[in-house]
């Protein structure tokens, strides 16, 4: 599944993470939605279809004849565990799955499906896509058609993101899940000699990224708990080195994603130096690999 999905070679276009800083900070030509948060209907299959809780989404279009040959950020629609401290399902959409979209489309030659989209675990077309994604999993709960349905899905070569979770308490739910999920095995910590952080940029630690609210309020802190001053890179490998589930603990990529366009010194020292480098970088090597 991994292997064909592409039919090219991807490759950096642009030396460095230039994001086009217009119009102090925000993104030019964009276009804005205006909306809020809220409730997202199950009605609801894309990113797309969902009004901006930001600065506005990117707007783009393939070539014709690209329509199937694209990469698909997929975001994982889910249950939330009420007994846990994490939110749910929908934090940060639709600004991070487009953004981190469009700037994938601009940064490499991949080709990039510009509505993303929200499936279950259960969903059908589940396979058709080898890279889903995560957030908050510290609230991560899943049923047993759930369960089984992921097992399959990384069994046979698909690949999770796990992102934006915080403290003991978040990582011992997700770990708990997945541990159901993939009984005979576990995470380890990814080292940063792993090719994962040298394929397209170069990345020589793991940063920390605050979501934008709580570096704010709290003057410029990035840890958003007392026990959650380490970031972590945990990874579940299959037989052959491949990587199943990566999880970005004690960070949130998704606000570096989201939140690129409200803060020039946010985006400075977290969309650019560590979110946008390590999203692209994942997805290049589980692309890839």
């Amino acid at each position: 599944m991994r292997k064909t999905f592409f039919s090219g070679i991807l490759f950096l276009l642009l030396t460095g993470l230039l994001m086009a800083q217009r119009f102090g900070g925000r993104r030019g030509g964009f276009g804005g939605y205006g909306g809020e948060g809220g409730y997202i209907p199950e009605s609801a299959q894309t990113a797309r279809e969902v009004p901006s809780h930001s600065t506005g989404t990117p707007e783009w279009s393939n070539p014709a004849g690209f329509d199937k040959d694209v990469f698909t950020f997929v975001r994982v629609r889910r249950e939330r565990n009420p007994n846990s401290s994490g939110a749910s399902w929908q934090t940060d959409t639709p600004d991070s799955d487009l953004n981190l979209s469009f700037r994938l489309q601009q940064m490499t030659s991949m080709k990039v499906n510009p509505d993303g989209r929200f499936l279950r675990l259960t969903d059908e077309h589940l396979a058709d896509y080898p890279f889903i994604y995560m957030v908050e999993p510290g609230s991560l709960y899943l049923n047993e058609e759930e369960i089984v349905a992921l097992r399959n899905y990384l069994r046979n070569g698909g690949s999770l993101m796990l992102d934006d979770f915080w403290g003991e308490a978040e990582w011992a739910n997700a770990e708990r899940v997945l541990k159901q999920v993939l009984p005979d095995r576990g995470f380890t910590e990814l080292p940063l000699e792993h090719p994962l952080y040298h394929c397209v940029f170069q990345i020589n630690a793991k940063a920390q990224v605050p979501g934008i609210s709580y570096w704010e309020r709290s003057g410029g802190d990035t840890a958003e708990r007392p026990d959650a001053r380490i970031v972590h890179h945990r990874a579940i490998f299959d037989d052959r080195g491949h990587i199943m589930v990566i999880a970005t603990h004690n960070t949130d990529n998704g606000d570096g994603w989201e939140r690129e366009g409200e803060n020039s010194e946010y985006f400075r020292n977290f969309s650019e130096k560590i979110s946008y480098p390590l999203g692209i970088n994942i997805i290049f090597y589980q692309m890839t690999h």
